[in-house]
């Protein structure tokens, strides 16, 4: 019989520091993320934009109300650094507000469409047979409705209720919200529209997870559908929700600054970038400023988002071999 020492296992020599840890998914993800600079940049700039216009304008002292009729449309100045519009006001204050208004319809009508998307394709690939095809066949035809008139639809049907929502909130001393009610249908208008390709990509990956091991071993256990799937099933396929997710808050950007380009935005003297893109692409050959600088830091963001987005993409890929 031959004898075996320690000296013929290494790893028993080996020291709990000097032994090589595993890493999560999560950790891999981060590790590849890292490497992407793009991504990394994006990010850093998002997080940038958002602090500036929610710290900024209390830092500064800036007001999105406040006029200057005798200064009028003014270039950019060391009094005011973006310059002035036609009404005198501060070009920079009513960017940063407009941000809060684009960034939190964008995360907001994002996280509606990612709630109903989600629950409604895992339900659809879960159950499988009629009762997946017949939730199929209802995305395919809103699929074949044209999305852009269906939410002008929605928003002019609507409009009479939520001005009760604004008299009712003016009524009851929260004037300072005037307007909520508008912002609150975009945020229902937009996320009804945008969830279809999230469903459809969560149902896909439900219909490949349920038949894993886990799952069965869930059913044996006699676990409840309901806990399977939203306990179980979607905290697995999170990496493609959460790579689809950032790739829709852009989409949803430029939906509401298309709405506020028509006219169908927030209202004066509240501003999105799309109105402020709006009122500067009319004003454009007599004043640049107001079209320039609204419409670069609006498409800084929108690449943010992508380079952000292309990123998680790369990094949350579990056919990526570990570095």
């Amino acid at each position: 019989m031959v004898s075996l020492s320690p000296k013929d296992f290494p790893a028993a020599n080996l020291t709990p520091d000097q032994l090589e840890r595993g890493h999560s998914l999560w950790q891999d993800a981060w590790h590849r993320l890292k490497k992407n600079k793009l991504a990394l940049i994006g990010g850093v700039l998002l997080c940038l934009l958002v602090l500036a216009c929610v710290l900024a304008p209390s830092v500064l002292g800036l007001s999105y109300i406040n006029q200057d009729l005798d200064l009028g449309a003014s270039a950019p100045s060391s009094a005011h650094w973006l310059g002035t519009d036609t009404l005198g006001r501060d070009l920079l204050a009513r960017l940063l507000f407009g941000g809060r208004i684009s960034i939190m319809v964008g995360l907001v009508a994002s996280f509606v469409a990612l709630a109903i998307g989600v629950t409604y394709g895992a339900v659809a690939g879960f159950f499988g047979g009629k009762t997946d095809m017949v939730l199929m066949r209802i995305v395919d035809i809103l699929y074949a409705l044209p999305f852009t008139i269906f939410v002008i639809l929605l928003m002019v049907f609507l409009k009479d209720p939520m001005q009760q929502v604004d008299a009712w909130l003016a009524a009851h001393s929260l004037a300072n919200v005037q307007g909520i009610g508008k912002i609150l249908l975009l945020f229902a208008a937009i996320g009804a529209v945008e969830w279809l390709t999230m469903a459809r990509i969560v149902r896909a990956q439900i219909m490949s997870v349920k038949k894993m091991e886990f799952i069965e071993a869930a059913r044996s256990l006699g676990y409840s559908r309901t806990r399977i799937i939203f306990r179980h099933m979607i905290p697995n396929i999170l990496g493609p929700v959460i790579v689809y997710t950032t790739l829709t808050i852009p989409a949803v950007m430029l939906l509401e600054s298309f709405l506020s380009f028509l006219g169908l935005g927030v209202d004066a003297p509240m501003s999105s970038w799309g109105t402020l893109i709006k009122d500067g692409a009319e004003k454009m050959e007599e004043f640049p400023w107001l079209l320039v600088f609204p419409g670069a830091v609006f498409s800084l963001t929108l690449f943010s988002l992508n380079f952000l987005g292309d990123g998680l993409r790369d990094a949350l890929d579990v056919r990526a071999s570990k570095d």
